[in-house]
């Protein structure tokens, strides 16, 4: 073998080097671009959500002892956005510690703000039972007649 075949073989043994380094940089390059779709798609879900949840309210309700046979249900808004026209039926009709005349007095509430609340008396007995069945009805910007069924325990 001259020096002439020497050269030619590792011009060859170079020039497959570079090929397989250029192969293995362009299969990187697609990968880093595939992962950097999937983080922009992620990017743009999370901001779709968060500007859905920016136009929601979000209406819950607890039952809070005030003191020795002293309840009240609260009702609030831990949403974003404003609830409008918000109505509660009570599910429970016969058994209800929740009184008639002050669901009246007080629903639907016009405007209820983010972290706003309406509270109201329940009458809870020893012959009441363990759990209270509301449904609250609400709008916001996403819709009309948003519902939320909810079970308090006493």
């Amino acid at each position: 073998m001259t020096i002439g075949d020497i050269g030619t073989v590792v011009s060859a043994v170079v020039a497959i080097l570079a090929l397989g380094l250029s192969i293995f940089s362009v299969r990187k390059t697609n990968k880093f671009g595939e992962t950097t779709d999937q983080l922009n798609r992620l990017l743009i879900d999370r901001e779709k959500a968060d500007n859905l949840t920016s136009k929601q309210a979000d209406l819950s309700a607890n039952i809070i002892e005030l003191g020795k046979s002293k309840y009240r249900l609260k009702i609030f808004n831990r949403g974003k956005c404003v609830a409008k026209n918000v109505k509660l039926i009570d599910m429970d009709k016969e058994n209800s510690v929740l009184i008639e005349s002050d669901i009246e007095d007080k629903f639907p509430v016009p405007i209820l703000e983010q972290h706003q609340s309406v509270e109201l008396i329940a009458a809870v007995t020893f012959d009441s039972g363990p759990r209270i069945h509301i449904k609250l009805i609400w709008d916001d910007e996403t819709g009309k007649n948003r519902e939320k069924k909810l079970t308090l325990v006493i």
